[in-house]
C-alpha cells in the first residue's frame, strides 16, 4: 500500500479486517516495525478519536508521532497554483509538503469541507495537494468526501458483532442542528459495498448522497421499512448533497428510538461519535446493551494500526 486516502485503496477487505483482528489480539507484537520512523499528524480541524487512536496505533508500532494543529500552530498555507501570495497565506503547499516529508516517514492529514463549493470540496484539494507534493505515504484522517479510517473500524466492528453470515446493515440519516459533511456516510457506503452484507440506506427526501457512491445500493425513504429485521443500525447525519451543504429537514421522527429499534432483529446500534443525544439517538438506545459505539470507537486504533502496518510494509 502506497497511500490510504480512500476506501478504494483497499484491495482486499477480508484480508485487511483479518489483519486488524490479529493486531487487536496482540497490539504490541510488532513494536519494532515502526522503530526510528515518524508519523506526522496534521490537523486543519478538531479531532478526538481520530487523533488519539492514530497516535496510539503509531506508538503501538514503535513509531514516533508528531501532532500539529495547522490552523492555530502553523503558517497559513496556500493551495492554489500560480497565485501572487500577497494575502493571508504565508507558505505554499509545494514547500510545506516537501519539508514535512523530510521530517516524517508517513503524513496523515485531516481537512473538512467548507460545504459551500461542491466542486472544490470534491477535488479534495488539501489532501490531494499533500499527495502531489509529499515524497512519503499520505493517510486521510478525514477529508471532504471520505473518512476511510472510520470505515475500516466500522467494518471490523460489524465483523466482530455479526451473528449471521450475511447481516442486514442499515445506514440511516438522523437529524442534527448543524450542516455536516458526507465523508463518513460516503466511506461507510463504499466499504459496505465491498463487504458481504445486505445493505440498505434510508433518508428523507432531499438527503440523497452522491450517486457515484450509492449506485447499486437499495435506498428507501421509509425508515421503518428499512429497519425491519436489520442486524445493525448505523445512524449518521449529513447535509443535503443536491442543495449542497444545506439543512432541508430536522424531522425528529428520524431520531433512533427504542420503538424504531424494536422493528429490527435485535440490532446493534452504531455511530462514529461524537453524537447528539436525543437528536440523532435517544438516551434509551445509546445507553442500552444494543449500543456498540464504545467498542466501535476502540476499533479505531486497530484499524489505523492495520493501515500503518501495510504502509510500513509497502504491501
Amino acid at each position: 500500500m502506497k497511500k490510504f486516502t480512500s476506501v478504494d485503496d483497499i484491495q482486499d477487505l477480508e484480508r485487511l479486517i483479518s489483519l486488524a483482528k490479529k493486531i487487536k489480539a496482540a497490539p504490541f507484537a510488532n513494536q519494532q516495525k515502526g522503530g526510528n520512523k515518524t508519523l506526522g499528524l496534521l490537523f486543519f480541524n478538531p479531532s478526538l478519536r481520530t487523533r488519539l487512536s492514530t497516535q496510539k496505533a503509531a506508538l503501538n508500532l514503535g513509531m514516533n508521532a508528531i501532532v500539529m494543529n495547522l490552523n492555530t500552530e502553523g503558517w497559513v498555507l496556500e493551495f492554489e497554483e500560480g497565485v501572487v501570495m500577497d494575502g493571508n497565506s504565508a507558505e505554499h503547499i509545494k514547500e510545506a509538503a516537501q519539508v514535512v516529508s523530510q521530517y516524517c516517514d508517513i503524513i496523515a492529514v485531516r481537512s473538512f469541507p467548507a460545504l459551500t463549493d461542491k466542486e472544490k470540496d470534491e477535488e479534495e484539494y488539501v489532501i490531494n495537494a499533500f499527495l502531489k507534493y509529499a515524497s512519503v505515504p499520505v493517510i486521510s484522517l478525514e477529508g471532504s468526501t471520505e473518512h476511510p479510517l472510520q470505515a475500516v473500524a466500522d467494518a471490523l466492528t460489524i465483523e466482530e458483532y455479526k451473528t449471521t453470515k450475511r447481516p442486514k446493515v442499515v445506514l440511516t440519516w438522523a437529524p442534527h442542528p448543524k450542516a455536516l459533511p458526507h465523508a463518513v456516510p460516503n466511506s461507510f457506503v463504499k466499504i459496505m459495498k465491498k463487504a458481504d452484507v445486505d445493505f440498505v440506506i434510508t433518508h428523507p427526501e432531499g438527503y440523497s448522497l452522491n450517486h457515484h457512491f450509492t449506485a447499486g445500493v437499495t435506498i428507501t425513504h421509509n425508515q421503518d421499512e428499512a429497519f425491519a429485521n436489520a442486524d445493525f443500525i448505523y445512524a449518521k447525519n449529513w447535509s443535503s448533497y443536491d442543495d449542497y451543504g444545506k439543512i432541508v429537514s430536522k424531522d425528529p421522527s428520524w431520531t433512533v428510538t427504542p420503538k424504531k429499534m424494536a422493528l429490527t432483529n435485535n440490532a446493534k446500534f452504531m455511530h462514529c461519535l461524537p453524537v447528539r443525544r436525543n437528536m440523532i439517538v435517544s438516551d434509551a438506545v445509546l445507553d442500552s446493551e444494543a449500543s456498540i459505539v464504545i467498542p466501535q470507537a476502540n476499533n479505531r486504533t486497530f484499524a489505523a494500526q492495520a493501515i500503518l502496518t501495510k504502509l510500513l510494509d509497502n504491501e
